[in-house]
This record gives C-alpha cells, sequence and structure tokens, in this order.
C-alpha cells in the first residue's frame, strides 16, 4: 500500500442506506485533521448514502462485471483514491477476482480478504465446513436425504447458500414447510441445519492489513429488521471475545469483519462470517473501536495494537430518516 501524508480520499461502494457509515468516515476525518474527501458510489443515483458524501458516483450495476470494474478504476483515478470500501456480499468475489486489475490501474487499496477468505465465508457450505474442521461449534447441517428418510428433527433453518440480508432464510416447522422453502430457494443452492435457540450476537471486529487483530466486540442482537439489526448493546463477554479472537487468528482476514453466532445450551455456534462492514457496524465506531479511524491511521503508516478499550452496556436504537432533493437533485439543506 502507497503510505499517503497528503490528501486522503476514500470511496465508498455500493452506498446504498450506508449514511451512518458515510458519516462515520468524515467524522475520523475530521477529528484526525486529514484532508481529502468520501465519495460514495451506488447502482442508483437515489441512494441516500450518496448525498451524505463529499462527491457521488453512479455506477453499473454489479451484474455488469466489467462496466462495474471500469466504473471503478475511472473513479479511483479521477479522485486519486486511497482506499476502495466494499458494503455488500454481492461485490466481494468480483472484487477479489479483478483485485490485481483496480490496483494496478490506479493508486487505491481495496479492503478486502484475500480470496480464499472470500470463498470461504461466501458460500454457507464451505463456511459451515471450515468451521467444523477448525473446531469451532455450528448447528448441524441436515441433508436432503435425511429429510426424505424422516430422519431429521423439526425445527430446521434454510437459507440459501450465497445469501445476504436474511433473505429467503426460513424456520421450518414441518417436512411440507421446507419442501416449500426448498423450492423457492430451488436448485439445491440452500443449507439446512438444526434451528437453533439462545442469544443472538453480532462481533464487529477489525484487523490491520497484516490481519493482525486490533479490536473484537460483541453486540447483543435485541430486534432486528430484513435481517439487518435495529435494536443492539454492546457487551463486554470475554468468552466469546476470546473464542472470537481464535476464529480470526485462523481465518486471517484483513479489515472490518462482522461474524454472527449464538449462545446456545451447546455453547458459542456460529452462524455466518461477513468480510465487510456490516449494517450495524457504526454501532461499535460509536461505542470507542472505530474501524474508520483505525484505516486512515494505517493509510498514513501508523502500526496499530490491540485496542480493547470499548465502552459497554451501552444500547443502540436504530430509525429511518428522510432527506429531501431539490429540484435540481440536490440534496436540500
Amino acid at each position: 500500500m502507497k503510505i499517503r501524508k497528503d490528501d486522503i480520499n476514500i470511496l465508498v461502494l455500493s452506498a446504498g442506506r450506508r449514511v451512518e457509515l458515510v458519516n462515520c468516515f468524515r467524522e475520523a476525518r475530521d477529528r484526525l485533521g486529514i484532508r481529502g474527501k468520501i465519495v460514495a458510489a451506488d447502482a442508483s443515483n437515489l441512494a441516500p448514502a450518496l448525498y451524505f458524501a463529499d462527491e457521488r458516483e453512479q455506477v453499473p450495476l454489479i451484474s455488469d462485471n466489467d462496466g462495474y470494474i471500469g466504473a471503478i478504476i475511472d473513479i479511483c483515478n479521477k479522485y486519486d483514491v486511497a482506499l476502495i470500501v466494499p458494503t455488500i456480499d454481492t461485490e466481494l468475489l468480483l472484487l477479489a477476482d479483478r483485485r490485481r486489475q483496480i490496483e494496478e490501474s490506479t493508486e487505491a487499496l481495496v479492503l478486502l480478504s484475500s480470496e480464499e477468505v472470500i470463498r470461504i465465508c461466501r458460500d454457507k457450505t464451505n463456511t459451515q465446513r471450515w468451521l467444523e474442521e477448525h473446531g469451532f461449534l455450528v448447528p448441524r447441517m441436515i441433508s436432503d436425504k435425511e429429510i426424505e428418510e424422516g430422519r431429521a428433527d423439526f425445527p430446521l433453518f434454510i437459507k440459501p447458500l450465497d445469501g445476504s440480508s436474511s433473505i429467503n432464510a426460513f424456520k421450518a416447522e414441518n417436512k411440507d414447510e421446507i419442501d416449500t422453502y426448498r423450492e423457492l430457494i430451488g436448485n439445491g443452492k440452500y443449507i439446512i441445519q438444526d434451528f437453533m435457540e439462545g442469544t443472538e450476537y453480532t462481533i464487529d471486529c477489525f484487523l490491520d492489513l497484516e490481519g493482525r487483530i486490533i479490536t473484537v466486540v460483541p453486540r447483543i442482537r435485541i430486534a432486528t429488521r430484513s435481517g439487518e439489526i435495529a435494536k443492539g448493546r454492546i457487551v463486554r463477554d470475554r468468552e466469546i471475545i476470546e473464542d472470537v479472537t481464535r476464529l480470526l487468528e485462523e481465518l486471517k482476514a484483513v479489515g472490518h469483519i462482522t461474524i454472527q453466532c449464538m449462545r446456545t445450551g451447546r455453547g458459542i455456534e456460529y452462524i455466518e462470517i461477513n468480510p465487510r462492514f456490516g449494517g450495524g457496524a457504526p454501532m461499535s465506531i460509536k461505542a470507542g473501536a472505530d474501524s474508520c479511524e483505525k484505516l486512515y491511521r494505517l493509510i498514513r503508516g501508523e502500526r496499530l495494537e490491540r485496542d480493547d478499550s470499548f465502552r459497554e452496556n451501552v444500547t443502540f436504537l436504530r430509525f429511518d430518516a428522510s432527506i429531501m432533493l431539490n429540484e435540481d437533485d440536490e440534496l436540500e439543506k
């Protein structure tokens, strides 16, 4: 990575509704006295987060692989971007595959773990097998054969192999329901597991560009909406912190990582690993584990140390807000 001592411009991809994240980058930049812009990009020019960035750009859909990557390269060169921040699952494999092209064509670094890590995390079966092989608890995976032979105990949980935001993720109480959900997802592109009951946690983790663990912050998922946390409480659960630390040491990811698990009667059982900023990441950032500030410090060439000084027992309540674009499609102040 090229060390930046002057302007540091950051590109947030698939900005969508990530207003909080854009603001967190802005606040960290201003707090550190750094010059530079936050550039937000999205396929829709009506993505709310665009209007909170310093610059906004509309890009092709991710499904247009060449067009999307070409647009990212053009934006990076236009604004002399130092860091590219992905925010949604569906762009991760494409960025991993085209990372060299992007980084060789620009002065920017793609904030992304290795392609091996991305493939482990993006396919739920790969995640399950990796966790099992490394000695972590996961709900038992159920085969179609077990269901057809009547050897599966309900309730069960089914979700797409490459799912995100709890889309098409269901609890099935009987075989009729699991048959319906299998048909809905289709083509065997699902994973079926024992249904877990317990307290659900999201853990925001940050690792430097060499994969050294800097922060691990658990929060209880009090309430969710459309798969994203709506209410959460930061807790200093030592057992979860230690178990997640061991997971991160084995996984060797970089940047902000979001891990979901549940404390059940069996212990700490893992649900999924998302190698990106999760929607609720600003909760941990505002509680003191500021991934945005730490990224700026890394870009400036600073070496970071493990930091467990986040605030605990603070509760975050998220809500919707509206903005108005004027007659010229500019944000009405």
